[in-house]
């Protein structure tokens, strides 16, 4: 660690030495997008988009990030396979600042293949990605990862199943099955949620969880869907400790699938149903506030930097901004052309991210990513792209170049 005394050295040494120590303060915001048809993953520079690499994996892949932004996952859950890119954007905190490097994005030689990848849980410095008809998770270290994910750590589930498994402390957090018979490729329902060992001994009860679907981590707390209510763990005194949150009471009898949780403060969002959802302050009374859309729901985000702000895509091609503190919706304006929610649950429509203060918005129908301001969600920009754009993520931030 640098001592303050070696510290106001180099900066008296940059100093005297002018250029030759100059730093400069860099913003960048790096887009990656993949198409819903093929297997490409397009990257791109968001400032100068004509600045741009693709990569060729098996098939349409789902987007994900480990936190430090440095590693893309890309789950191929049709053709059985997971692949792993350099962002090639790096910050590192320091404190009082940040530095950052950047490089051409790479894709990372060795993929993981299994029976059907699907949910990712990342926490504590590792990413668990659950191979639903293998019935095991692949347990990887974040910081491995850039340099190929070739031996994860296996973690055993009882029975294969649609569900997740997340690292949590000392333990593994892992949706349970039923014994129920199946017919054909049919996978078990999920009867609930329990803590392990990362070798698989089940530690205290099981919490009931029926059509158990959708988890996100908020601090020290994590939570799960399901039909009785939203369930709960922390650790506390080293345990693992679950809890069950009710619906309101007035709500319709849908329940929440899918959860977001803010970084900056202990609060979530949940889907309700397919036009509405609940606000999750787990510490207050009541802990839900459920919130209705006036169309179903095509995709949300949390926003990183304003935690306050969720951005809602309805299926007529509105964008909302939620406020999490007061559960009011602040803002609408219409961004795209509508995309139904009924066909296929896979079918191509509109994804968000969130890049500093810029929204962005894939519209596979118009070949484009549309670029919004986040205060004002007004357009700024549009930058085509091939084929399908369909999920994506943003990736960046500023710092110091060296």
């Amino acid at each position: 660690m640098t001592s303050r005394l070696t510290r106001a050295a180099l900066l008296s040494a940059a100093f005297i030495a002018g250029p030759a120590m100059a730093q400069d303060d860099t913003t960048i915001w790096r887009i990656f997008v993949a198409d819903q048809e093929t297997g490409r993953i397009t990257a791109l520079d968001l400032d100068t988009p004509d600045t741009r690499w693709t990569f060729d994996v098996a098939g349409p892949a789902t987007l994900f990030s480990v936190p430090t932004g440095e590693a893309i996952v890309a789950i191929q859950s049709d053709h059985d396979q997971v692949n792993f890119l350099d962002s090639g954007v790096a910050l590192h905190a320091h404190g009082d600042h940040a530095d950052i490097s950047v490089s051409d994005p790479a894709l990372i030689d060795g993929a993981l293949t299994g029976p059907r990848p699907f949910h990712i849980v990342t926490h504590d410095g590792e990413s668990a990605i659950n191979f639903d008809r293998g019935g095991y998770a692949a347990i990887l270290d974040d910081a491995a990862m850039l340099d190929g994910a070739t031996d994860p750590k296996r973690f055993e589930q009882a029975r294969a199943h649609h569900g997740f498994a997340a690292p949590f402390g000392d333990y593994v957090i892992s949706s349970v099955a039923t014994d129920t018979p199946t017919k054909g490729d049919d996978l078990p329902p999920r009867a609930g949620l329990a803590a392990f060992t990362p070798g698989g001994a089940q530690v205290g009860e099981m919490q009931t969880c029926t059509d158990l679907h959708g988890e996100a981590i908020s601090g020290n707390l994590l939570l799960a869907g399901c039909a009785e209510g939203v369930a709960t763990v922390r650790i506390e005194d080293g345990a693992p400790v679950f809890g069950m949150l009710p619906y309101p009471e007035d709500a319709p009898d849908e329940h929440t699938g899918h959860v977001w949780g803010a970084k900056a403060m202990q609060i979530f969002l949940g889907d309700h149903g397919p036009d509405a959802v609940v606000v999750i302050s787990p510490q207050e009374e009541p802990a839900m506030t459920r919130v209705s859309l006036p169309y179903r729901e095509v995709d949300t985000i949390l926003d990183p930097a304003r935690p306050q702000d969720a951005y809602i895509l309805t299926e007529d091609g509105t964008l909302h901004r939620l406020n999490l503190l007061s559960a009011e919706i602040e803002d609408s304006r219409q961004v795209t052309g509508p995309y139904s929610m009924d066909g296929h649950w896979r079918d191509p429509r509109p994804c968000l991210a969130i890049a500093g203060d810029r929204i962005v918005i894939s519209d596979p129908d118009e070949a484009q990513l549309r670029v919004l301001d986040a205060e004002t969600m007004e357009e700024t920009a549009t930058i085509p792209v091939e084929g399908l754009p369909f999920n994506l993520l943003a990736l960046g931030g500023s710092g110091l170049t060296h």
